[in-house]
Protein backbone atom coordinates (compact mmCIF):
# COMPACT_ATOMS: atom_id res chain seq x y z
CA UNK A 1 0.00 0.00 0.00
CA UNK A 2 0.88 3.60 -0.39
CA UNK A 3 2.36 4.99 3.10
CA UNK A 4 2.28 8.83 3.91
CA UNK A 5 5.70 9.37 5.70
CA UNK A 6 5.20 13.22 5.93
CA UNK A 7 4.57 13.24 9.76
CA UNK A 8 6.48 9.96 11.43
CA UNK A 9 6.47 9.93 15.39
CA UNK A 10 8.95 7.56 17.06
CA UNK A 11 7.39 6.92 20.86
CA UNK A 12 9.68 7.17 23.52
CA UNK A 13 8.47 5.58 26.73
CA UNK A 14 11.00 7.33 29.29
CA UNK A 15 9.45 9.14 32.35
CA UNK A 16 11.97 12.07 31.52
CA UNK A 17 10.24 12.21 27.82
CA UNK A 18 7.02 11.11 28.33
CA UNK A 19 6.23 11.94 31.99
CA UNK A 20 3.16 10.87 33.81
CA UNK A 21 1.17 9.83 30.84
CA UNK A 22 0.10 6.56 29.11
CA UNK A 23 1.77 6.35 25.86
CA UNK A 24 -1.50 4.96 23.78
CA UNK A 25 -2.96 7.83 25.07
CA UNK A 26 0.15 10.61 23.43
CA UNK A 27 -0.12 7.93 20.76
CA UNK A 28 -4.13 7.96 19.96
CA UNK A 29 -3.54 12.13 20.49
CA UNK A 30 -0.74 12.19 17.51
CA UNK A 31 -2.57 10.51 15.25
CA UNK A 32 -5.81 12.32 15.97
CA UNK A 33 -3.34 15.41 14.97
CA UNK A 34 -1.97 14.22 11.91
CA UNK A 35 0.73 11.55 12.71
CA UNK A 36 0.58 9.80 9.65
CA UNK A 37 3.31 6.92 10.69
CA UNK A 38 3.85 5.54 14.22
CA UNK A 39 6.83 3.53 14.98
CA UNK A 40 6.86 1.75 18.51
CA UNK A 41 10.49 2.12 20.10
CA UNK A 42 11.41 0.69 23.29
CA UNK A 43 14.35 -0.68 24.51
CA UNK A 44 13.60 -0.91 28.15
CA UNK A 45 10.46 -3.48 28.35
CA UNK A 46 10.46 -7.14 27.97
CA UNK A 47 9.53 -9.00 25.28
CA UNK A 48 5.97 -9.62 26.69
CA UNK A 49 4.92 -6.17 27.32
CA UNK A 50 6.42 -4.98 24.69
CA UNK A 51 3.85 -7.20 22.53
CA UNK A 52 0.89 -5.95 24.70
CA UNK A 53 1.94 -2.70 23.93
CA UNK A 54 2.09 -3.07 20.67
CA UNK A 55 -1.20 -4.17 20.13
CA UNK A 56 -3.08 -1.87 21.64
CA UNK A 57 -1.33 0.67 19.62
CA UNK A 58 -1.92 -1.35 16.61
CA UNK A 59 -5.68 -1.10 17.23
CA UNK A 60 -5.70 2.93 17.64
CA UNK A 61 -3.24 3.15 14.44
CA UNK A 62 -5.72 1.10 12.11
CA UNK A 63 -8.73 3.29 13.27
CA UNK A 64 -7.10 6.17 11.56
CA UNK A 65 -5.30 4.16 9.15
CA UNK A 66 -1.80 4.86 10.03
CA UNK A 67 0.59 2.05 9.91
CA UNK A 68 2.51 1.08 13.02
CA UNK A 69 6.07 0.01 12.58
CA UNK A 70 8.27 -1.61 15.37
CA UNK A 71 11.68 -0.32 15.97
CA UNK A 72 14.18 -3.34 15.74
CA UNK A 73 12.13 -6.37 17.11
CA UNK A 74 10.81 -8.44 14.57
CA UNK A 75 9.45 -11.03 16.62
CA UNK A 76 7.08 -8.09 18.72
CA UNK A 77 5.83 -6.74 15.04
CA UNK A 78 5.12 -10.18 14.01
CA UNK A 79 3.63 -11.26 17.56
CA UNK A 80 1.78 -8.02 17.07
CA UNK A 81 0.66 -8.07 13.73
CA UNK A 82 2.08 -4.30 12.81
CA UNK A 83 2.82 -3.22 9.54
CA UNK A 84 6.11 -3.02 9.44
CA UNK A 85 9.69 -2.58 11.61
CA UNK A 86 12.53 -0.46 10.82
CA UNK A 87 15.68 -1.43 11.42
CA UNK A 88 19.38 0.01 12.39
CA UNK A 89 22.59 -1.35 11.05
CA UNK A 90 23.38 -3.55 13.94
CA UNK A 91 19.96 -5.66 13.18
CA UNK A 92 19.28 -8.02 11.14
CA UNK A 93 19.29 -7.21 7.16
CA UNK A 94 16.48 -6.20 5.29
CA UNK A 95 16.04 -9.51 3.54
CA UNK A 96 16.09 -11.78 6.68
CA UNK A 97 13.31 -9.29 7.88
CA UNK A 98 11.29 -9.32 4.74
CA UNK A 99 11.37 -13.33 4.81
CA UNK A 100 9.76 -13.57 7.97
CA UNK A 101 7.69 -10.83 8.16
CA UNK A 102 6.26 -11.45 4.43
CA UNK A 103 6.42 -9.35 1.38
CA UNK A 104 3.63 -6.58 2.43
CA UNK A 105 5.54 -5.52 5.20
CA UNK A 106 6.99 -2.06 5.58
CA UNK A 107 10.72 -1.93 6.27
CA UNK A 108 13.04 0.70 7.11
CA UNK A 109 16.50 1.34 7.62
CA UNK A 110 18.38 3.72 9.08
CA UNK A 111 21.15 5.23 7.04
CA UNK A 112 23.60 7.82 7.61
CA UNK A 113 25.52 7.66 4.61
CA UNK A 114 25.79 7.00 1.21
CA UNK A 115 27.17 3.60 1.09
CA UNK A 116 24.64 2.40 4.02
CA UNK A 117 21.32 4.00 1.94
CA UNK A 118 22.69 2.10 -1.35
CA UNK A 119 22.94 -0.94 0.64
CA UNK A 120 19.80 -0.98 2.10
CA UNK A 121 18.01 -0.31 -0.87
CA UNK A 122 19.86 -2.96 -2.79
CA UNK A 123 18.38 -5.40 0.31
CA UNK A 124 14.63 -4.26 -0.43
CA UNK A 125 14.08 -1.05 2.17
CA UNK A 126 10.69 0.24 1.55
CA UNK A 127 11.75 3.67 2.80
CA UNK A 128 14.74 5.19 4.48
CA UNK A 129 15.68 7.18 7.65
CA UNK A 130 18.26 9.36 7.17
CA UNK A 131 20.37 10.62 10.31
CA UNK A 132 21.00 11.70 12.98
CA UNK A 133 20.39 15.20 11.52
CA UNK A 134 20.79 16.97 14.84
CA UNK A 135 22.01 16.09 17.92
CA UNK A 136 19.09 14.63 20.61
CA UNK A 137 18.75 12.86 24.03
CA UNK A 138 17.03 10.56 22.84
CA UNK A 139 19.93 8.98 20.78
CA UNK A 140 23.44 8.00 22.93
CA UNK A 141 25.39 7.29 19.77
CA UNK A 142 25.63 10.71 18.40
CA UNK A 143 28.75 9.77 16.04
CA UNK A 144 26.62 9.69 13.17
CA UNK A 145 25.35 13.40 13.15
CA UNK A 146 25.32 14.34 9.70
CA UNK A 147 23.60 18.02 10.03
CA UNK A 148 22.08 19.44 7.01
CA UNK A 149 24.99 18.71 4.40
CA UNK A 150 25.24 15.18 5.26
CA UNK A 151 21.30 14.93 4.70
CA UNK A 152 21.26 16.31 1.09
CA UNK A 153 24.55 14.40 0.02
CA UNK A 154 22.87 11.42 1.06
CA UNK A 155 19.62 12.28 -0.55
CA UNK A 156 21.49 13.07 -3.94
CA UNK A 157 23.36 9.62 -3.18
CA UNK A 158 20.26 7.07 -3.00
CA UNK A 159 19.32 4.92 -5.46
CA UNK A 160 16.22 6.07 -7.76
CA UNK A 161 14.79 3.07 -7.92
CA UNK A 162 14.22 0.28 -5.08
CA UNK A 163 12.54 -3.54 -5.14
CA UNK A 164 9.55 -2.14 -7.05
CA UNK A 165 11.04 0.04 -9.36
CA UNK A 166 10.04 3.26 -7.49
CA UNK A 167 11.38 5.58 -5.74
CA UNK A 168 12.16 4.86 -2.28
CA UNK A 169 10.96 7.41 0.21
CA UNK A 170 13.41 9.16 2.47
CA UNK A 171 12.75 10.59 5.57
CA UNK A 172 15.08 12.42 7.97
CA UNK A 173 15.85 11.65 11.61
CA UNK A 174 17.47 13.23 14.72
CA UNK A 175 16.69 16.42 16.95
CA UNK A 176 13.81 17.82 14.01
CA UNK A 177 11.53 20.03 15.59
CA UNK A 178 8.78 22.62 14.96
CA UNK A 179 11.98 25.34 14.92
CA UNK A 180 13.88 23.37 12.42
CA UNK A 181 11.41 21.64 10.52
CA UNK A 182 11.43 24.12 7.62
CA UNK A 183 15.11 24.33 7.54
CA UNK A 184 15.49 20.39 7.38
CA UNK A 185 12.70 20.61 4.49
CA UNK A 186 13.46 23.09 2.54
CA UNK A 187 17.47 23.14 2.47
CA UNK A 188 17.88 19.39 2.18
CA UNK A 189 16.25 19.49 -1.45
CA UNK A 190 18.22 18.62 -3.84
CA UNK A 191 17.10 18.95 -7.98
CA UNK A 192 13.98 16.74 -7.87
CA UNK A 193 14.89 14.61 -4.61
CA UNK A 194 12.78 16.07 -1.80
CA UNK A 195 12.04 14.47 1.41
CA UNK A 196 8.99 12.31 2.11
CA UNK A 197 8.87 13.06 5.37
CA UNK A 198 10.64 14.21 8.79
CA UNK A 199 10.50 12.17 11.93
CA UNK A 200 9.95 13.56 15.73
CA UNK A 201 10.07 12.35 19.13
CA UNK A 202 10.22 14.37 22.06
CA UNK A 203 8.28 17.20 20.06
CA UNK A 204 5.24 15.40 20.07
CA UNK A 205 5.74 13.11 22.76
CA UNK A 206 7.25 15.47 25.89
CA UNK A 207 4.48 18.29 24.08
CA UNK A 208 1.80 18.92 27.14
CA UNK A 209 -1.01 18.70 23.87
CA UNK A 210 -0.01 16.19 21.83
CA UNK A 211 -2.74 16.38 19.47
CA UNK A 212 -1.81 20.34 19.43
CA UNK A 213 1.32 20.19 18.58
CA UNK A 214 1.02 17.11 16.01
CA UNK A 215 -1.16 19.43 13.88
CA UNK A 216 1.03 22.39 14.04
CA UNK A 217 3.88 20.01 13.13
CA UNK A 218 1.62 18.63 9.92
CA UNK A 219 0.95 22.27 8.97
CA UNK A 220 4.91 23.23 8.56
CA UNK A 221 5.50 20.17 6.93
CA UNK A 222 2.77 20.43 4.50
CA UNK A 223 3.59 24.20 3.92
CA UNK A 224 7.52 23.38 3.86
CA UNK A 225 6.73 20.87 0.91
CA UNK A 226 5.06 23.67 -0.77
CA UNK A 227 7.35 25.93 -0.55
CA UNK A 228 10.03 23.37 -1.50
CA UNK A 229 8.02 22.88 -5.00
CA UNK A 230 8.14 25.08 -7.82
CA UNK A 231 5.01 27.32 -8.75
CA UNK A 232 4.34 27.04 -12.60
CA UNK A 233 1.62 29.60 -12.41
CA UNK A 234 4.67 32.00 -10.60
CA UNK A 235 4.44 35.30 -12.67
CA UNK A 236 7.76 36.46 -14.84
CA UNK A 237 6.72 38.71 -17.11
CA UNK A 238 7.94 41.94 -15.67
CA UNK A 239 5.20 44.55 -16.56
CA UNK A 240 2.74 42.07 -14.62
CA UNK A 241 4.74 41.73 -11.74
CA UNK A 242 5.26 45.43 -11.64
CA UNK A 243 1.33 46.36 -11.89
CA UNK A 244 0.71 44.21 -8.72
CA UNK A 245 3.12 45.82 -6.44
CA UNK A 246 0.59 49.08 -5.79
CA UNK A 247 -1.91 46.40 -4.70
CA UNK A 248 0.91 44.91 -2.10
CA UNK A 249 1.61 48.00 -0.39
CA UNK A 250 -1.88 48.94 -0.13
CA UNK A 251 -2.45 45.71 1.57
CA UNK A 252 0.53 46.34 3.71
CA UNK A 253 -0.84 49.82 5.22
CA UNK A 254 -4.54 48.28 5.92
CA UNK A 255 -2.84 44.74 7.88
CA UNK A 256 0.23 47.08 9.21
CA UNK A 257 2.05 43.57 10.17
CA UNK A 258 4.45 43.75 12.98
CA UNK A 259 7.97 43.75 11.98
CA UNK A 260 10.49 42.52 14.68
CA UNK A 261 13.67 43.74 14.20
CA UNK A 262 16.88 42.20 15.89
CA UNK A 263 19.22 44.60 15.14
CA UNK A 264 21.88 47.12 16.08
CA UNK A 265 21.60 49.68 18.28
CA UNK A 266 23.07 52.35 15.34
CA UNK A 267 19.99 51.69 13.22
CA UNK A 268 17.16 50.91 16.05
CA UNK A 269 15.58 54.35 15.70
CA UNK A 270 15.84 54.35 12.04
CA UNK A 271 14.34 51.35 11.43
CA UNK A 272 11.24 52.02 13.47
CA UNK A 273 10.29 55.55 12.07
CA UNK A 274 11.24 53.82 8.26
CA UNK A 275 8.84 50.56 9.53
CA UNK A 276 5.97 53.63 10.77
CA UNK A 277 6.28 55.57 7.32
CA UNK A 278 5.70 52.88 5.18
CA UNK A 279 2.49 51.23 7.68
CA UNK A 280 4.15 48.74 9.31
CA UNK A 281 4.10 48.36 13.09
CA UNK A 282 7.75 47.68 14.43
CA UNK A 283 9.15 46.63 17.51
CA UNK A 284 12.74 46.61 18.67
CA UNK A 285 13.34 43.79 20.91
CA UNK A 286 16.80 41.90 21.17
CA UNK A 287 15.65 39.19 24.00
CA UNK A 288 15.12 36.08 22.11
CA UNK A 289 12.94 34.78 24.53
CA UNK A 290 9.99 37.15 23.73
CA UNK A 291 9.94 35.65 20.48
CA UNK A 292 7.28 32.97 20.53
CA UNK A 293 4.67 35.29 21.49
CA UNK A 294 5.32 38.18 18.52
CA UNK A 295 5.96 35.10 16.19
CA UNK A 296 2.48 34.27 17.09
CA UNK A 297 0.99 37.27 16.06
CA UNK A 298 1.38 37.06 12.73
CA UNK A 299 4.28 39.51 11.54
CA UNK A 300 7.95 39.50 10.11
CA UNK A 301 11.22 38.93 11.79
CA UNK A 302 14.72 41.02 10.89
CA UNK A 303 17.52 39.39 12.27
CA UNK A 304 20.83 41.97 11.46
CA UNK A 305 23.84 40.52 12.15
CA UNK A 306 25.20 44.24 12.80
CA UNK A 307 25.97 43.50 16.42
CA UNK A 308 27.33 40.23 17.08
CA UNK A 309 28.48 38.32 20.00
CA UNK A 310 28.06 34.42 21.04
CA UNK A 311 24.65 35.70 23.02
CA UNK A 312 23.53 37.64 20.17
CA UNK A 313 23.89 34.68 17.99
CA UNK A 314 22.33 32.38 20.58
CA UNK A 315 19.08 34.78 20.31
CA UNK A 316 19.25 34.80 17.33
CA UNK A 317 18.55 31.15 16.77
CA UNK A 318 16.49 30.95 19.28
CA UNK A 319 13.78 33.74 18.08
CA UNK A 320 14.43 32.54 14.04
CA UNK A 321 13.26 29.06 15.35
CA UNK A 322 10.43 30.46 16.51
CA UNK A 323 9.25 32.38 13.67
CA UNK A 324 9.95 29.16 11.94
CA UNK A 325 7.78 27.38 14.07
CA UNK A 326 4.91 29.44 13.28
CA UNK A 327 5.57 29.30 9.70
CA UNK A 328 5.95 33.15 9.43
CA UNK A 329 8.78 35.38 7.26
CA UNK A 330 12.58 35.52 8.91
CA UNK A 331 14.95 37.87 7.03
CA UNK A 332 18.81 37.57 7.09
CA UNK A 333 21.00 40.50 6.97
CA UNK A 334 24.44 38.88 7.69
CA UNK A 335 26.10 42.70 7.87
CA UNK A 336 29.58 42.36 7.41
CA UNK A 337 29.96 38.32 7.48
CA UNK A 338 33.31 38.57 5.83
CA UNK A 339 35.17 40.91 8.34
CA UNK A 340 35.79 38.60 11.00
CA UNK A 341 36.09 34.26 11.84
CA UNK A 342 33.66 35.22 14.77
CA UNK A 343 31.23 36.79 12.21
CA UNK A 344 31.68 33.71 9.38
CA UNK A 345 31.20 31.12 12.34
CA UNK A 346 27.68 33.11 12.64
CA UNK A 347 26.72 32.89 9.86
CA UNK A 348 27.02 29.02 9.33
CA UNK A 349 25.64 28.20 12.94
CA UNK A 350 22.49 30.03 11.08
CA UNK A 351 22.09 28.62 7.81
CA UNK A 352 22.92 25.37 9.79
CA UNK A 353 19.87 25.20 12.09
CA UNK A 354 17.44 28.22 10.56
CA UNK A 355 15.07 29.01 7.60
CA UNK A 356 15.31 32.64 6.46
CA UNK A 357 12.60 32.96 3.98
CA UNK A 358 14.52 35.91 2.70
CA UNK A 359 18.71 37.08 2.35
CA UNK A 360 19.98 40.52 1.57
CA UNK A 361 23.13 41.14 1.90
CA UNK A 362 26.04 42.97 -0.34
CA UNK A 363 27.80 40.78 -2.87
CA UNK A 364 30.67 40.02 -0.36
CA UNK A 365 28.14 39.25 1.88
CA UNK A 366 26.57 36.85 -0.25
CA UNK A 367 30.09 35.26 -1.51
CA UNK A 368 30.38 34.49 2.56
CA UNK A 369 26.80 32.87 2.03
CA UNK A 370 27.69 30.24 -0.71
CA UNK A 371 31.08 29.39 1.13
CA UNK A 372 34.09 31.63 -0.50
CA UNK A 373 36.23 32.05 2.22
CA UNK A 374 38.78 33.80 0.32
CA UNK A 375 36.33 37.04 0.70
CA UNK A 376 37.26 39.46 3.27
CA UNK A 377 35.63 42.57 4.13
CA UNK A 378 36.71 45.85 5.38
CA UNK A 379 33.93 46.63 8.23
CA UNK A 380 30.13 46.40 7.05
CA UNK A 381 31.02 48.09 3.48
CA UNK A 382 30.65 46.00 0.32
CA UNK A 383 34.11 47.55 -0.71
CA UNK A 384 34.53 47.54 -4.86
CA UNK A 385 32.97 45.32 -6.72
CA UNK A 386 35.03 42.85 -9.03
CA UNK A 387 31.90 40.96 -10.36
CA UNK A 388 30.03 41.88 -13.53
CA UNK A 389 26.23 42.15 -14.10
CA UNK A 390 26.03 39.24 -15.47
CA UNK A 391 28.05 37.46 -12.12
CA UNK A 392 25.86 39.41 -9.65
CA UNK A 393 22.80 38.14 -10.73
CA UNK A 394 24.15 34.43 -10.86
CA UNK A 395 25.56 34.65 -7.25
CA UNK A 396 22.11 36.12 -6.39
CA UNK A 397 20.48 32.86 -8.37
CA UNK A 398 22.68 30.42 -7.01
CA UNK A 399 22.33 31.03 -3.33
CA UNK A 400 18.43 31.27 -3.90
CA UNK A 401 18.20 27.79 -5.00
CA UNK A 402 21.18 26.72 -2.46
CA UNK A 403 18.71 28.47 -0.01
CA UNK A 404 15.24 27.41 -1.14
CA UNK A 405 14.41 31.23 -0.51
CA UNK A 406 14.48 34.63 -2.18
CA UNK A 407 17.85 36.71 -2.06
CA UNK A 408 18.39 40.28 -2.32
CA UNK A 409 21.87 41.57 -3.73
CA UNK A 410 22.35 45.00 -3.18
CA UNK A 411 24.52 47.32 -4.91
CA UNK A 412 24.56 50.15 -7.46
CA UNK A 413 22.28 48.04 -9.06
CA UNK A 414 20.49 45.79 -6.90
CA UNK A 415 19.50 41.93 -8.05
CA UNK A 416 16.79 39.55 -6.76
CA UNK A 417 15.78 36.38 -7.32
CA UNK A 418 14.08 32.84 -6.26
CA UNK A 419 16.47 30.62 -7.73
CA UNK A 420 14.04 30.15 -11.04
CA UNK A 421 13.48 33.96 -11.91
CA UNK A 422 15.80 36.65 -11.45
CA UNK A 423 15.85 40.63 -12.06
CA UNK A 424 17.93 43.54 -12.01
CA UNK A 425 16.51 46.35 -10.17
CA UNK A 426 18.20 50.25 -11.24
CA UNK A 427 16.15 52.51 -9.08
CA UNK A 428 17.89 54.11 -6.10
CA UNK A 429 20.02 57.00 -4.86
CA UNK A 430 23.37 57.98 -4.22
CA UNK A 431 22.81 58.88 -0.80
CA UNK A 432 21.34 55.60 0.52
CA UNK A 433 25.29 54.87 0.10
CA UNK A 434 26.35 57.91 2.36
CA UNK A 435 24.02 56.91 5.49
CA UNK A 436 24.04 54.45 8.05
CA UNK A 437 21.48 51.63 7.97
CA UNK A 438 19.55 52.46 5.07
CA UNK A 439 20.59 48.88 3.96
CA UNK A 440 19.36 47.41 7.52
CA UNK A 441 16.16 49.35 6.93
CA UNK A 442 16.00 48.49 3.53
CA UNK A 443 15.50 44.41 5.45
CA UNK A 444 12.84 46.03 7.76
CA UNK A 445 10.89 47.14 4.67
CA UNK A 446 11.16 43.61 2.69
CA UNK A 447 10.24 41.92 5.87
CA UNK A 448 7.18 43.85 5.98
CA UNK A 449 6.18 43.30 2.51
CA UNK A 450 6.77 39.26 2.72
CA UNK A 451 4.75 39.42 5.98
CA UNK A 452 1.63 40.72 4.03
CA UNK A 453 1.82 38.68 1.06
CA UNK A 454 2.82 35.13 1.83
CA UNK A 455 1.55 33.86 -1.95
CA UNK A 456 4.81 35.06 -3.73
CA UNK A 457 7.89 35.92 -1.67
CA UNK A 458 9.87 37.02 -4.54
CA UNK A 459 6.79 39.29 -5.66
CA UNK A 460 6.34 40.81 -2.09
CA UNK A 461 10.38 41.09 -1.63
CA UNK A 462 10.49 43.40 -4.93
CA UNK A 463 7.55 45.23 -3.70
CA UNK A 464 9.86 46.43 -0.99
CA UNK A 465 12.37 47.02 -3.16
CA UNK A 466 10.83 49.29 -5.03
CA UNK A 467 8.87 51.18 -2.63
CA UNK A 468 12.17 51.96 -0.65
CA UNK A 469 14.26 52.43 -4.12
CA UNK A 470 12.03 55.02 -5.62
CA UNK A 471 11.39 56.56 -2.42
CA UNK A 472 15.06 57.59 -2.34
CA UNK A 473 14.71 58.66 -5.96
CA UNK A 474 12.20 61.19 -5.35
CA UNK A 475 14.20 62.12 -2.07
CA UNK A 476 16.98 62.98 -3.98
CA UNK A 477 15.61 65.30 -6.79
CA UNK A 478 14.06 67.30 -3.71
CA UNK A 479 15.28 71.06 -3.44
CA UNK A 480 15.37 70.62 0.26
CA UNK A 481 17.63 67.77 0.37
CA UNK A 482 21.37 69.34 0.47
CA UNK A 483 22.93 66.46 1.13
CA UNK A 484 22.56 62.56 3.15
CA UNK A 485 21.58 64.93 6.36
CA UNK A 486 18.79 66.45 4.99
CA UNK A 487 18.37 63.28 2.77
CA UNK A 488 17.38 60.62 5.73
CA UNK A 489 13.99 62.87 6.60
CA UNK A 490 13.10 63.70 3.19
CA UNK A 491 13.74 59.61 2.37
CA UNK A 492 11.28 58.96 5.66
CA UNK A 493 8.32 61.17 4.06
CA UNK A 494 8.63 60.08 0.60
CA UNK A 495 8.04 56.40 2.06
CA UNK A 496 5.44 57.57 3.65
CA UNK A 497 4.13 59.28 0.73
CA UNK A 498 4.03 56.43 -1.49
CA UNK A 499 1.90 54.42 1.78
CA UNK A 500 -0.62 57.26 1.56
CA UNK A 501 -0.68 57.38 -2.53
CA UNK A 502 -1.42 53.35 -2.17
CA UNK A 503 -4.12 53.76 0.42
CA UNK A 504 -5.67 56.15 -2.45
CA UNK A 505 -5.19 53.59 -5.11
CA UNK A 506 -2.81 56.23 -6.71
CA UNK A 507 -0.41 53.47 -8.50
CA UNK A 508 1.44 56.67 -10.17
CA UNK A 509 4.42 56.18 -8.21
CA UNK A 510 5.59 52.30 -9.36
CA UNK A 511 5.85 54.35 -12.92
CA UNK A 512 9.27 55.14 -12.37
CA UNK A 513 10.34 51.02 -12.00
CA UNK A 514 13.17 49.95 -13.31
CA UNK A 515 13.07 46.26 -13.61
CA UNK A 516 14.74 43.87 -15.65
CA UNK A 517 14.46 40.15 -16.26
CA UNK A 518 18.10 38.51 -16.15
CA UNK A 519 18.39 35.49 -17.97
CA UNK A 520 21.06 33.32 -16.91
Amino acid sequence: MAVDYRLYLVTDSTPAIIGERRLKDVVKAAVEGGVTVVQYRDKHKDTADMIETAKDLVKICQSHNVPLIINDRVDVALAANAQGVHLGQTDMSPVIARRILGESAIIGVTVSSISQAVIAVEEGADYLGVGTVYATPTKIDTSSIIGITGLKEILAGIPKRGRHQEEVPSIAIGGINAGNIRCVILKSQVADTTLHGVAVVSAIISAADAKSSAQQLSRLVYGSQDLANERPDAITEVQRLVGQIDGIIKDLGNRQPLCHNMTNLVVQNFAANVALAIGSSPIMANNADEASELAALGGALVINMGSVTPEAVSNYVKATQAYNACGQPVLLDPVGAGATGLRRGAVQTLLASCYFEVIKGNENEICVLLGDVTTQQRGVDSGASTSSDIEKASLTKKLAKQERNVVVLTGKTDYISDGTRTYAVKNGNEYLSRVTGTGCVLGTTLAACVAVHREDRLLAALSGMLMFEIASERAGRREDVKGPGTFVPAFIDELYIIAEQAQQSDAGWIASAKVEAVSI
